[in-house]
């Protein structure tokens, strides 16, 4: 039974990174790579599914106008969006994404804080992405007419199809990429089927052709080329969900194979592979979307498009039963069904990407959440919430949606304006122009849906409140991975070891003048009773960016001051330096350290908050706890003595 219990802790924290690792180079190379293309299908079922829905969208904002649309949003996806991601690929190939590049403007809490908010947003986009493409499925699946009657439990299925996914994230990544691959194939053949024989309907029927042109004619653009334009425009964020999946490209890069000769620090193959990527997905979905446009609005009737028409939210669907009849149709049905469902692989991959990159190491994570296997338990339980919580209903959830979407994709915008700036000329004002596109599409969709802005901000707040909880609970670990002395300081310890005793005294610097450590030695005299004869090493810690957690380095460099020996070093946290070095004191000369601390005037609570967000506060008790629950053994553990 134990043994078992062990091999299944081994198996479920699969992956967690190694914590002798830097956080630069973690998780880079945590899953097995596949070539770009079957990546691409892994993000595709979150791109490419959205031509189940996209043309009845297009055809509810604008009418006629639709395919008109379709070439701006195509305009931007191929010379916006395309560049813009190249951008980013390049300058985070580990798939940080923008968060990273922006993450690198703003030092301390202030760069920590907007990261959570950026981390919100995406949040809501990768979640609500499962959750909607899952419910969307199900409702496909009953209401298609060979659908069983039982089968007409919405919340049920809907949580059948998240367990279901969740479950294929537990098995591995290799087995949801082959999925994803088969599942794209399938999806965009049927629909290179029906939307071919819908341009051939077109072709063969001339009277099609002037059908349109008479509604341009009727509609509110009265057939004016110019006013056709600025109405194309104006709605242009309403088809803006026909740009999802970019992010999500460069979140999982890491699963793109490169060259064998990339590096950690020039990963240039993936890159490369990952460029390829972006522009293959960007050049089928523009056809894809193209086509689909035109055959929906040129075929379908009108009154089929109304919201409560046959044709609404399945518009493609409906033509594959008009043109090939009921078997055909029921086979487009359950595989637009399945690659809806399947799209929350590409959000589920994207967040197993993200989230250990970044949450771990600002420690408002356990370090279970860098394994692969416990993320993925946690957000199917998110999944299956949020799902509950807004009845699987599609409506509901399409705003949030939206709106973490083009969040994101604003971000992005910004962070590549900001990357180009450097370059100058016409690729920084090209940049500039794509982020002012992305600026008016995300205030205008805001305007228009303000509740998926309303969701995204609780998305954000409870990630905020679950990071600073676990902050708050991971204060007390030792952190530091690796103490580094220098010959000095290495030295000095040594020969402060005299009588199988090793004395330490925690000093917070001042004027670091000859004075201030006479009397800080006279105090040891006088409150510890440490004679001036026997040698006492102080200690000094500079607190540098109390933001981070993990310190991986602790560099420890001796300097004498007058006949005083001193030893310093750099962390985010005094407590947990100072517990670091004590330990690899001990190691070091084989002697259990003392150390040495006065009382800490004020108030404990004022000095907890202190500690948490700026690395200092009641510094003894706090040693005292880190030593606790780094050394089981009190015998066996560096002695702290407060006076």
């Amino acid at each position: 039974m134990l043994r078992t219990i062990v091999r299944f802790r081994a198996w479920f924290l699969e992956g967690a990174r190694d914590r002798t690792l830097s956080a630069a180079k973690a998780r880079v190379h945590t899953h097995p790579t596949k070539p770009w293309w079957q990546v691409m299908c892994l993000t595709g079922v979150d791109y490419f599914s959205t031509l189940a829905y996209q043309p009845y969208i297009a055809f509810l904002a604008v009418g006629a106008l639709a395919p008109v649309a379709t070439l701006f949003l195509v305009a931007l996806t191929l010379f916006g969006a395309v560049p813009m991601y190249w951008r980013v690929a390049r300058e985070s190939p580990n798939g940080q994404g923008s968060i990273a590049m922006l993450e690198q403007l703003l030092p301390g809490w202030r760069g920590k804080t907007f990261v959570l908010c950026l981390l919100g947003f995406a949040a809501t986009d990768f979640v609500i992405t499962i959750t909607l493409s899952a419910a969307d499925a199900a409702e496909h699946l009953i209401e298609n007419p060979f659908a069983p009657h039982w089968l007409d439990h919405r919340l049920l299925l809907t949580f059948f199809l998240l367990v279901l996914l969740g479950a294929i994230f537990l098995k591995g990544f290799a087995e949801a990429i082959y999925i994803a691959v088969a599942l794209v194939i399938a999806f965009m053949g049927l629909n290179v089927i029906v939307i071919g024989r819908g341009l051939y309907e077109i072709i063969t029927h001339p009277e099609v052709f002037p059908r349109w042109q008479q509604a341009l004619a009727a509609g509110a653009s009265h057939g004016n080329v110019w006013l056709i334009f600025v109405l194309s425009l104006l709605a242009f964020p309403k088809l803006a969900l026909g740009l999802s999946g970019f992010e999500t490209g460069v979140t999982v890069m890491p699963l793109i194979k490169g060259d064998l000769t990339d590096t950690p620090d020039n990963p240039a193959g993936r890159i490369r592979n990952a460029k390829k990527l972006l522009l293959t997905a960007a050049v089928i979905m523009s056809l894809a979307l193209i086509g689909s446009s035109l055959v929906t609005t040129l075929l379908i009737p009108p009154s089929a498009l109304e919201p409560n028409g046959k044709a609404a939210g399945r518009a493609l669907a409906y033509l594959a039963h008009e043109f090939f009849g009921v078997g055909f149709g029921t086979l487009y049905d359950l595989t637009t069904a399945a690659i809806l469902w399947y799209a929350g692989a590409s959000a589920m991959a994207g967040l197993l990407n993200l989230i250990p990159r970044y949450l771990p190491r600002y420690g408002m994570a356990p370090e279970w959440a860098r394994a692969n296997r416990p993320l993925v338990v946690v957000i199917t339980g998110v999944t299956l919430f949020v799902t509950w919580f807004f009845d699987a209903s599609i409506e509901a959830q399409g705003d949030a949606y939206a709106t973490g979407v083009l969040m994101l994709m604003l971000s992005a915008s910004i962070a590549v304006v900001i990357s180009a700036r450097r370059d100058g000329g016409w690729t920084y004002a090209g940049f500039i122009a794509i982020a002012l596109v992305f600026t008016y599409t995300t205030l205008e969709n805001i305007r228009e849906r303000p509740t998926g802005l309303k969701v995204c901000l609780a998305f954000i707040l409870s990630l905020i409140f679950v990071s600073l909880v676990s902050r708050a609970l991971r204060a007390t670990e030792l952190r530091t991975k690796r103490v580094v002395l220098d010959d000095k300081a290495r030295k000095f310890l040594h020969e402060a070891v005299r009588n199988n005793m090793l004395r330490i005294a925690a000093n917070r610097p001042q004027t670091g003048t000859e004075r201030e450590y006479a009397r800080k030695r006279a105090e040891l005299k006088r409150v510890h009773r440490i004679n001036h004869d026997e040698p006492v090493l102080f200690f000094e810690v500079q607190i540098v960016n109390p933001s981070e957690f993990n310190d991986e380095v602790l560099e420890v460099h001796g300097v004498t001051v007058g006949k005083h020996r001193i030893l310093r070093c750099d962390s985010p946290a005094v407590p947990n330096a100072i517990a670091a070095f004590l330990l690899h004191a001990q190691k070091e000369t084989g002697v259990i350290p003392d150390v040495y601390f006065g009382w800490t005037e004020g108030s404990p609570i004022g000095y907890a908050f202190k500690y948490l967000f700026l690395g200092e506060g009641d510094t003894a008790p706090v040693v005292h706890e880190v030593l606790r629950k780094a050394v089981d053994n009190p015998e066996k553990r560096p002695c702290v003595h407060v006076g």
